[in-house]
């Protein structure tokens, strides 16, 4: 009788640990709009932050790009954000707002590292302007050298990238 209380003891812990792991992820992509609906993600948050807080911003993501896997997660209290100094932010922004540059960080993202690769793509203009663009990007964070003449972009600018592009798409 023991080994049977022991055993169910060990399957209600199981199925308790399923449900709280269900319960936290997202509705599958099929699911009803009913249950797309729900905001698991902001659920989440809410319940970490103090009722009195003027809130907080957060954003996450699980990546898999060129044989890599990025898992990131950030966020900031409302209050934070508001205090910072956003002029300085303007350097960053603006090495993201042109064409040519967007092109270039999905170039890479999605397997071409190599300035040679690069150069052979139609519409990222002459040599000398490709090192221009990957230049301002590389100075704003956005993209790193990866030695000879090849280029990465660091693990924790991938998610946020791809937060700014979907939030752009509104």
């Amino acid at each position: 009788m023991a080994e049977i209380e022991d055993r169910l003891s060990v399957l209600e812990a199981q199925v308790a640990a399923l449900v709280e792991r269900f319960a936290a992820e997202p509705p599958p992509a099929d699911a009803p709009a009913e249950a797309a609906a729900v905001f698991w993600a902001l659920d989440g948050l809410k319940r970490r932050l103090p009722a009195d807080g003027s809130g907080a911003v957060l954003y996450t993501g699980t990546v898999h790009l060129d044989d890599q896997h990025y898992d990131w997660q950030y966020g900031r209290t409302v209050d934070d954000v508001l205090a910072g100094d956003w002029t300085e932010l303007a350097g960053v922004l603006t090495a993201l707002a042109h064409p040519v540059r967007l092109r270039l960080l999905r170039e890479i993202l999605t397997g071409r590292h190599g300035t040679g690769e690069l150069a052979g793509t139609e519409g990222l203009g002459t040599t000398g302007q490709l090192h221009h663009h990957l230049r301002q990007l590389a100075a704003a964070g956005w993209l790193r050298s990866a030695g000879r003449g090849r280029y990465a972009v660091p693990a924790e600018r991938v998610v946020p990238l791809l937060a700014i592009l979907t939030a752009a798409r509104r």
